[in-house]
This record gives structure tokens, C-alpha cells and sequence, in this order.
């Protein structure tokens, strides 16, 4: 059965397969009914929560970015395209993420991408960082993509030479990418976050044992986390948010019993107020974020803390950075960009946003009275 899905999904493409459902099922040993009572769905309800996932959204950004390019470039096809992924896990994956040669439009991340060879027997997997990481079980293939493409290395080099806050022309934004929750899970060992010299910082978010992995909690068709997994050891909650283990007031606010996404955002909140009061205070030209619109950092033209039309456009893209600046907006970044970085690593997290408070701290006012660092 496997040996046909992944040949259909080789020659014809994932969409091709709906076609091929019937026949398939013809040739099943068991029926719809008996693989219901197995525990395994049919092969028509699989592929039916695939084509309603992000992984098979046709009209989305993911996979419309470059139709005015008539191709996908070899730096982002291997996240945006089945042939990339196809081509980067059958080759040598010598750059996290990088096949030397574009791809044609049309495909999403199809069938093939995660049921071929290459990927079911993936074990170790190449981060921005330079590190291999080796403890992802069945969720390697997922990490492949959800690493973002930057790390606290790269800032590093962006940055050597030049003093903490100095403004120089050659510096930019380093953007972590998006949804790097394996970058998240992995904390101090992949490096995904910046981590400030002399500090040390959580490693693999480690759960209970069947729920350590990406497929553990999420449904590898849907993607989708089902809550009841939570809620048996979580008990009286209405969302993943709420989840709380520790009894540490991480925030200051003298609530131990909120959910630990709350002192996440809390000194997610601080450290935008720490990063627009450095811009101006010290690298002199005012600093605006707006999450919906590359680069990210704006001048702040007017002055009013927020992003205006004319304000979130590239070319009022931010140009004063010093490498203090740049290590700090990186981590807003990497935090804003893990939607759920609460569940992969919220320790790690924790970390990082202390630490890019405290660096500031050096050059502006930031109020770290009764922050605790994890």
C-alpha cells in the first residue's frame, strides 16, 4: 500500500492522488470500516485532512511568493515546494534548508515530501547554527523546515568587529524566519534564539515521554494539536495557553497561577518599550515593529509608536542598528514569530526576553524589578 501511495505521489503529484483513491482502496487488504477499527484512516480521510492543512493551501503566501518569478529560488524551495524538499532530503543537506538549484512553480508540501525513504529514515538534522541535531525522532522531518534560517551564530558574525553600540551602515535585520518551533523545542542547543555571551540556556524542551516529539502532539495531516492530550494531565483548561507548571512569578505581576504564556507576552510587551526607547535614546532614530510586512522594523517616522501605511514599506525599512539593537529586535522576533513558543520551549523563551531586557538595561531605563530569569 505505502510502495503505491509513494509512487503515485512521485509521478503525478499530490493532487493527482485524489484520482487514484478508489482504485487504491480497491487493492487494500481491509476495508474502510476495519481500518476505522484498527485505529488507521482510510486512505480518502487522509488526504482529505492534508488538503484542508497549510500544508496544501495553494492560494496562500507559502506557495504563491514567487509567481511573479516564474520560479522558486534554491534558498526557499526546499519549505515552499515537494520537488525542493524532494531534492534537499536526497541530497547531501550540506546547507540547513538550501538546494543549489531553483524549482518550478505549483506544488505545495505534498504526500512524497514526509512518505519517501529519505525522510522516514531521517535521524539527524542540520540547523543555521552548524549543529546537527539527532533527538528528533519521527519529527526530524518536520525540523527541516521549522528551524527558521538564521541563529544567534549568525548574528554573531553580522555583528563582529563592531562595538555594542556603535551604528553601522553595515548592519541589517536578521530575521529568524517563520515558525522555527523546532528551533524553539531545541532551546540552547540549536541556538535559534540570540543567547548573550556568559549565559546559559535550557536545551531540548523535554515532556512526558509520548508526547516528545512533533507527531506527538501534532496531527501530521491536519497539523492540528488535539487538546484532550493536554487536558488529561492539565486539567480545567479552555486552552493550551493556560497551561502553567511553575511556581515562579516570572513577571512580577504576583500571579503564579496564570497560564505561562502571560509573563511570555508580558516581557514580550517590555522588551518592545526597552527596544523603542534605545532606538531613540541612544541609536537616534526612532524604532516601530509591524508584524505583517518584511522588514519587520520600521522608522518611526512620526514618532507615535506605531506603524502607519506609509511607515510599515521597505524602503522606510529601519538602517540604524547597533549590534545591541540588532541582538535585541532579533529576539522580539523570535519570539513573535512562534506563535506557540509558550509549549515548544517557554523556559527558553523566558531566557532569551531576560537577557535582551537586561542588555539594554546597560544603555536605557528598563524597570527589571521583580523579573526572575528561569
Amino acid at each position: 500500500m505505502n510502495r503505491l501511495l509513494k509512487a503515485a505521489c512521485t509521478v503525478t503529484g499530490s493532487v493527482f492522488l485524489m484520482s487514484l483513491i478508489v482504485p487504491l482502496n480497491a487493492l487494500l487488504p481491509m476495508t474502510s470500516a476495519n481500518a476505522q477499527d484498527a485505529g488507521r484512516s482510510p486512505i480518502a480521510d487522509i488526504v482529505e485532512a492534508w488538503r484542508a492543512s497549510p500544508h496544501a493551501d495553494r492560494s496562500s503566501e507559502a506557495f504563491t511568493h514567487w509567481n511573479e518569478d516564474g520560479e522558486i529560488p534554491g534558498s526557499c524551495a526546499t519549505c515552499h515546494s515537494s520537488i525542493g524538499a524532494e531534492d534537499y532530503l536526497n541530497g547531501p543537506m550540506s546547507t540547513p534548508g538550501v538546494i543549489d538549484h531553483p524549482v518550478p512553480l505549483g506544488t505545495t508540501v505534498g504526500c512524497v515530501v514526509c512518505h519517501q525513504n529519505s525522510a522516514e529514515t531521517l535521524a539527524s538534522v542540520p540547523f543555521p547554527s552548524g549543529v546537527a541535531v539527532d533527538s528528533l525522532g519521527d519529527g526530524a522531518v518536520c525540523a527541516v523546515c521549522h528551524q527558521g534560517r538564521a541563529s544567534s551564530d549568525r548574528v554573531n558574525t553580522a555583528t563582529l568587529d563592531i562595538e555594542d553600540d556603535a551604528v553601522s551602515a553595515d548592519l541589517g535585520f536578521i530575521n529568524i524566519h517563520y515558525a522555527a518551533a523546532a528551533a524553539s523545542l531545541m532551546g540552547g542547543e540549536a541556538r535559534g534564539g540570540y543567547q548573550y555571551e556568559g549565559k546559559t540556556y535550557k536545551g531540548k524542551f523535554t515532556h512526558v515521554p509520548n508526547l516528545a516529539t512533533c507527531t506527538d502532539c501534532h496531527n501530521p495531516h491536519t497539523l492540528e494539536v488535539a487538546q484532550e492530550s493536554c487536558s488529561s494531565c492539565h486539567q480545567n483548561i479552555s486552552q493550551f495557553s493556560d497551561i502553567r507548571m511553575s511556581p515562579i512569578d516570572f513577571d512580577g505581576d504576583g500571579d503564579t497561577t496564570e497560564g505561562i504564556a502571560n509573563p511570555i507576552a508580558a516581557l514580550h510587551e517590555r522588551l518592545d518599550v526597552a527596544i523603542r526607547a534605545y532606538a531613540a535614546e541612544v541609536a537616534g532614530t526612532a524604532i516601530v515593529y509591524y508584524s505583517g510586512s518584511f522588514p519587520y522594523f520600521f522608522t518611526d517616522s512620526d514618532g507615535d509608536g506605531s506603524a502607519s501605511g506609509d511607515e510599515a514599506i521597505y524602503p522606510n525599512r529601519y538602517q540604524t542598528w547597533t549590534p545591541r539593537l540588532l541582538r535585541a529586535a532579533y529576539n522580539y522576533q523570535a519570539i513573535a514569530k512562534d506563535k506557540a513558543i509558550y509549549t515548544h520551549n517557554p523556559h527558553y523563551a523566558l531566557q532569551l526576553l531576560y537577557d535582551s531586557l537586561e542588555n539594554l538595561s546597560e544603555q536605557v531605563d528598563v524597570d527589571m524589578s521583580g523579573l526572575v530569569r528561569p
